[in-house]
């Protein structure tokens, strides 16, 4: 059985939630609810939080000390609280209040692993000092990528990791962690084993951490698995060469590193620091999701969506003209719902109405995204919510603008709101018909935010729809 050599042995470890199994599920949950919060005092702020994980569905009879633990895993390791420790304060951290606005899990996988690094806030200070004294300075998600595109590279095939492996040959060896050995020395390590069917240690305590990092970037579409390998997704290119030729560092650390008594003060210090790091805006573009190369299964299917992608583009060009940005007339959410609506009106017999069918680029702020028509010929009005994520997820809520919500009461029955819910797995498509109406007969909970957040039953607010093929 292959062991790390005693002498670069080191095991490292971060806050594993207790929802593990169920983290897509729970942070959409949680940062919708967090988002609601403002700037509270810290212990105020703290209660509010406790109460919204006592709300996710199975909760109500958590005991105090689980609910607690919700509430620090979900702020140590994905940043969705920010504390002032100055004043004392707490308010929600701008990653949360993404996820709560753009229901992208992928993207908010994305950009968690970009910063995601040991030393890190993620971690208890004292742990942090034991990192900090062995001289630990290592970016797990950007040295898995790198071998992975440089063993595929020089082997000229496709090559998979398994969670085995890279606990024993990267996350447990000091040579990767500490002094960022060359991946193709890795690589040569765990060709080795693999040629000589070397056997590792798979108990589950053992390979958890490793395994959690490699988990998480199946989630945000780094990675593919098959069984138990772990192959990169071409589909994802440009997010994973920023991931490889990134520079991004919190470096509040170095400056103790290999101090064989490091100051817990200042790791402290810098601990707060790490979650104004970690909820940075980003300005580029890379981590926005594409969807096509989401929903694709391999790069024909990618490329032949992009082709249908781009004539509608072009359509909303012609309709809009040129100055109208990439960014208004490139929402893949909405493609797939435009195009689901050509096929409907098609299928009906009334292909003479698809003129009719139009997506309207959000600058134009008329509170909804298509302007699509019945079958009579009535106009038919469509906001567009989607929600993406890697696994099917149940999460029944959604936001409504102060101009969408107005756009609802103005034009009644007219108006709906197609739930696109778009994973791995499958893509539904639930339509609700007139939100003023549903919310006047109680069949929806709305609460004031900037607008509305509304809340529904699928059961008597709604139906599925299947989501009519993209390929014409």
């Amino acid at each position: 059985m292959y062991t790390v050599p005693e002498e670069y042995f080191f095991r490292l470890h971060h806050v594993r939630p207790r929802f593990k199994n169920n983290v897509e599920n729970v942070l959409i949950f949680m940062a919708t609810e967090i988002a609601k919060l403002g700037v509270m005092k810290k212990d105020n702020f703290k209660a509010a939080v406790n109460k919204a994980v006592l709300r996710f569905p199975g909760n109500a009879m958590l005991v105090e000390k689980t609910v607690n633990n919700w509430r620090t895993e979900i702020s140590a390791l994905f940043g969705f609280i920010q504390e002032d420790n100055l004043l004392k304060v707490c308010k929600p951290g701008l990653r949360a209040i993404e996820l709560a606005e753009r229901q992208d899990l992928i993207q908010s996988f994305k950009v968690f692993l970009y910063n995601f690094q040991y030393p890190g806030g993620h971690i208890k200070p004292h742990e942090n000092a034991k990192l900090i004294q062995k001289g630990i300075r290592f970016k797990p998600v950007q040295y898995i990528l790198k071998l992975l595109e440089y063993a595929e590279r020089v082997e000229g095939k496709r090559i998979a990791l398994n969670k085995a492996e890279v606990t024993h040959c990267i996350f447990n060896d000091l040579r990767c962690t500490r002094d960022n050995q060359d991946v193709s020395v890795v690589w040569k390590r765990i060709k080795a084993n693999k040629e000589s069917d070397e056997t590792y240690d798979w108990t589950g305590d053992v390979i958890r951490y490793a395994g959690d990092i490699l988990d998480y970037m199946v989630i945000a579409n780094l990675l593919v698995c098959h069984g138990n390998n772990f192959y990169i997704n071409w589909l994802e290119r440009q997010a994973i060469y920023k991931y490889i030729t990134s520079n991004n560092w919190f470096s509040e650390y170095d400056v103790m590193i290999n101090n064989e008594t490091p100051d817990l003060t200042k790791i402290k210090e810098a601990h707060f620091h790490w979650f104004s790091y970690v909820n940075t805006k980003f300005e580029d573009k890379f981590f926005e999701t594409d969807i096509l190369a989401f929903i694709s299964s391999n790069e024909e299917e990618y490329e032949s969506l992009k082709k249908v992608s781009n004539n509608i583009i072009a359509e909303r060009v012609a309709s809009y003209g040129s100055s109208v940005g990439t960014k208004e007339i490139g929402d893949w959410g909405e493609n797939l719902i435009h195009s689901h609506e050509c096929e409907r009106v098609k299928l009906g017999g009334r292909g003479d109405l698809l003129h009719l069918i139009k997506a309207i680029p959000t600058q134009f702020a008329v509170g909804y995204d298509i302007q699509s028509v019945e079958l009579n010929e009535l106009k038919r009005y469509i906001e567009v919510k989607t929600t993406i994520s890697s696994k099917a997820i149940d999460f029944n809520k959604f936001h409504l603008t102060t101009n969408e919500w107005n756009a609802a009461t103005t034009l009644k029955d007219r108006y709906y709101v197609y739930r696109l819910y778009l994973n791995k797995e499958s893509r539904k498509l639930f339509v609700m018909q007139d939100p003023i109406r549903l919310y006047k007969d109680d069949k929806l909970q709305i609460t004031p935010r900037d607008g509305v957040d509304l809340v529904f039953n699928p059961e008597i607010t709604g139906h599925y729809e299947e989501l009519l093929s993209w390929q014409t």
